[in-house]
């Protein structure tokens, strides 16, 4: 059943001109047969470089936002139109308005995980893996970071020189993750190596060994002579990090590791939106030229 579905989607792929792009936290499954998988910052990249009429993304709503914002021509279709993150929608633009009127100079940074009008509101987006050179690039000393307090504190600790304005917002997946599971897990792994995405609370940056986006935990993962490594970030990552490391093991720190709206995407519903190009995403195009702006701004600083 399973083979049959994978057929069917390579055949539909070519007699429709789609390609698939998934992010690192979906089912393994539907990574083997995408055309590119990646972090958000790759995926927004590779969005703008694929020729092919339609873009089916395997992901959460703002990334298939991200991708007709930056491709108004093309059609943009979601594997799930019910999967969100619902760290996108954890800021509103009054917030913002409110931050600008206490800080005349203030740059607002907008992690893509973010709704289109929190994009629209923004002057630069960013992602988890270039974050660190887009700020360090802005002329303004004074950085409001939305939504994502746990990834903004860490770009803070980095760049001391500006002052950073954070918003409460979170990741649930990677707030799930504990310090007192980390501990355990380093006790019954003693020889393992901590992998943390920034998303994680301070704490558990504090005690891992290294720290960044999904992309750059699996090329540490594949340089690295260790063995073994604990992994702080959504479980999607394993097949990737198994697929390219076959001698090496890797732990997770609790059952927690979850996102529910990426695991909403299977290969039947990959098969159902290649049959009939639905959903589609769809933005207001006065909408989609203003948060145009700072995702191009994102793609141009982080060069």
């Amino acid at each position: 059943m399973e083979d049959s579905i994978k057929k069917e989607i390579e055949q539909l792929k070519r007699k429709k001109d789609v390609v698939i792009l998934a992010h690192y936290y979906v089912d393994g499954q539907v990574q083997e047969l995408a055309d590119f998988v990646g972090d958000s910052y790759f995926l927004a990249k590779k969005a703008t470089e694929v020729t092919e009429k339609n873009i089916l993304f395997c992901g959460v709503s703002f990334m298939g936002e991200s991708a007709k914002i930056l491709n108004p021509g093309k059609r943009v279709v979601m594997a799930d139109g019910t999967a969100d993150c619902p760290m996108a929608h954890m800021l509103d633009i009054d917030r913002i308005a409110e931050v600008r009127r206490e800080y005349a100079d203030a740059a607002v940074v907008c992690y893509v995980n973010s709704t289109a009008e929190i994009k629209a509101y923004s002057d630069v987006c960013v992602t988890s893996s270039n974050a660190l050179r887009v700020v360090r690039a802005l002329p303004n000393r004074n950085i409001f970071f939305v939504p994502d307090e746990n990834l903004g504190r860490y770009i803070a600790s980095q760049i001391p020189e500006k002052n950073f304005i954070l918003n409460d917002g979170f990741c649930h997946v990677h707030t799930s993750i504990y310090k007192e599971e980390l501990l355990h897990a380093k006790e019954l792994h003693p020889d393992a190596l901590v992998l943390s995405h920034p998303e994680c609370r301070e704490n558990v940056l504090e005690i891992s060994d290294f720290i960044g986006s999904t992309s750059e935990i699996l090329s540490f993962a594949e340089r690295s002579e260790a063995k073994e490594f604990i992994i702080c970030t959504e479980m999607g990552v394993f097949y990737e990090l198994e697929l390219k490391n076959p001698n090496k093991k890797f732990y997770s720190v609790g059952h927690r590791q979850f996102c529910p709206n990426m695991k909403k995407i299977s290969l039947e519903k990959v098969l159902y939106a290649m049959e009939t190009l639905e959903p589609v995403v769809e933005i207001d195009e006065k909408l989609r030229i203003k948060a145009a702006k700072p995702l191009s701004r994102m793609l141009e600083l982080a060069k």
